[in-house]
Order: structure tokens, then sequence, then C-alpha cells
């Protein structure tokens, strides 16, 4: 591989991010913090911006999509409780930066991704992650051929999950979302139980909006 004068920089970055972004916050998961200190962020995004891959602000990818926050992404890591044989899907896996990372921490990653010029940056970025499936796709229709799955991952903020994608989880099995709610974004967690499916809050925290997910609109008189 070559070396480019770039790359020391964007690794001292890298380490500043977890140093101040993720240890500070509440990514206490060693695992997590492991593996975004080994998947390089750069490399999944457009090459205009990938100079602020490390910021702790949301990156631009072009068609009204961002590459979600660090610390949103790192926190939601952490509260899936991945463990090493664990299927995953991921909805909005945009230039495949956090299937890279999941790819780290479990067996398997089947990522969604609707944009085609994002889908394509990832297939190619994601060509050395040989754990990690693409399917371009609506996201708000998940993968359902290659379920049932361990964890369910909204890489996002999502008005509402729909039944259509809770089906793709195993009962038991967990999930975690941004959920956007009147313009605020928050973290949250939760199960799909034989009882139901529920999500609870637990930051809040900016997280990128991913289209596909409004909830229906009620009248009001």
């Amino acid at each position: 591989m070559t070396i480019s004068a770039s790359q020391p920089t964007q690794v001292a970055m890298r380490r500043a991010m977890v140093a101040s972004q993720l240890r500070t916050n509440a990514v206490s998961d060693p695992r997590v913090v492991a593996a975004m200190d080994r998947v390089p962020r750069e490399a999944f995004l457009p090459e205009s911006v990938a100079a602020i891959a490390y910021r702790d602000t949301a990156v631009p990818l072009g068609g009204g999509r961002f590459q979600n926050v660090p610390i949103a992404t790192g926190r939601l890591l952490t509260e899936a409780y991945l463990k090493s044989d664990d299927r995953v899907l991921l909805i909005g896996a945009a230039g495949g930066y956090t299937a890279a990372v999941l790819s780290e921490l479990v067996a398997s990653v089947v990522a969604v991704e609707s944009d085609s010029a994002l889908a394509a940056q990832a297939r190619a970025a994601l060509a050395e992650y040989p754990t990690v499936t693409l399917i371009e796709g609506p996201l708000e229709a998940g993968a359902p051929d290659s379920g049932p799955y361990d964890v369910l991952f909204v890489d996002g903020a999502v008005e509402q999950i729909p039944d259509a994608i809770v089906a793709q989880v195993k009962p038991g099995g967990r999930a975690v979302a941004g959920l956007a709610d009147r313009g605020v974004t928050r973290l949250s967690a939760g199960r799909r139980t034989a009882g139901g499916f529920g999500l609870v809050d637990f930051a809040d925290i900016e997280c990128v909006p991913l289209p596909g997910f409004a909830a229906p609109k009620t009248f009001s008189f």
C-alpha cells in the first residue's frame, strides 16, 4: 500500500477523535473504541470532504445525505451490545464506514443503501471487508431475503421504524436507532420480543436524518 503524505495527519486526527469525542462521551465498550480507532473513516467519504472526516459534526455526502456524527455512531454501537456471532442489518450504509466498523465486531453485516452514488462508493470501499454484503434499495424495505438478524442498526434519525423492518429482527433481537421528533433527534435502543417491539431514548445527540421514514401525518381541526 502506498503511504500518502496526508496519512499521518489523518491517523493523528483519528486518535484525537477517539480521545476527545468517544472516550469522554460514554463510548465505553473497548471493542467499539478499538474498531473506530482502526477503521480509516476518510476512506469511506468523498475525496472533497475527506479532510474533515474526524470533525464532531455531520459530514455532507451530497444528495442531501450526511455521514453520521462520530459520537452518535459510537454511542449506537455501544448500546447495541454487539456479540462476535451477531448478524447485523445496517440501515443507511452511506459510503460504508459504519458497515466496516461493524464488521470488526460481528460475524456478518447486511448494509442497505438507497442512494446509487453512495452505494457505488461503499461497494468499492468495502472490497476488503468480506463479511459485509451491500444491498442497494429503499432503506425502509430493509433486506428481508437475508434475514432474520440479531441486531437492527439504523445509522441515522428516522421518525418511525416500519413493521416490515422490525419483522426482519429475530425475537429477542436488539435494535438501535436515532429517532427524530419535531426537529429534535435522540438515540434509542430496544428489543423485539414476543409481545412487540419498542425503543427507549438514552441520549439527546445530533443524528443525521435518513430518507424514507416519515411518520404518517395526522389531521387537526
